[in-house]
């Protein structure tokens, strides 16, 4: 039988997959702020493992992307939760709608993608998202990573991890919109202490 490339393989007990399982799962009966502290302990680990420069969870709001939570590397600060774009600008956007791929091992070989470094303030090499979809369908936003250099060896591991990763957030996010609805016209996600 052929091995899926997407398929993780790494489930001990310090793997990704396995400690991003246990930091929301976790949080799910406790506190925003105590939810806010373990999605910032995820996308530090993701950071870290994937080997990223950055990474972060957007929404979709109002036709913007808006950065809700952001782990950089030290010394990096090229975006800022709460910033935003218009969406349709975004490589956000053209990951969703399939402009671009959710995995880009080197964005200046992508001919999707490279023509879109020269509009950046920052350089992206690799370059890897996922939609956050939820049951009903609507997609959330984004959870995407991209390191400054292009990773030497593509890994397609990496897009399956945060592919998982994704997916749990997304549940969580649902938990947290049953247990406290809002009006349509107030982010209901914003990972900030309320």
């Amino acid at each position: 039988m052929k091995r899926n490339p997407f398929a993780p393989t790494d489930f001990g007990a310090d793997s990704l997959e396995v400690r991003v399982s246990e930091l929301l799962v976790a949080t799910s009966d406790q506190t925003d702020a105590a939810l806010d502290a373990a999605i910032g302990e995820v996308l530090r680990l993701l950071r870290e493992r994937l080997q990223m420069d950055v990474v972060f969870v957007s929404e979709f709001v109002n036709g913007r992307r808006v950065f809700r939570q952001v782990a950089q590397a030290p010394g990096v600060g090229v975006i800022a939760e709460g910033e935003g774009a218009w969406l349709e600008e975004s490589w956000c956007q053209r990951v969703v709608d399939g402009r671009l791929p959710q995995y880009i091992a080197d964005a200046k070989r992508d001919p999707a993608a490279s023509p879109l470094l020269k509009d950046l303030p920052f350089p992206i090499g690799t370059h890897i998202s996922t939609p956050l979809v939820l049951s009903s369908g609507e997609v959330y936003g984004t959870l995407c990573c991209f390191s400054f250099e292009a990773h030497g060896r593509p890994n397609p591991e990496d897009l399956a991890k945060l592919k998982l990763t994704a997916r749990l957030a997304a549940q969580r996010l649902e938990t947290r919109r049953q247990a406290r609805p809002m009006p349509a016209s107030v982010p209901d996600w914003t990972l900030k202490s309320r």
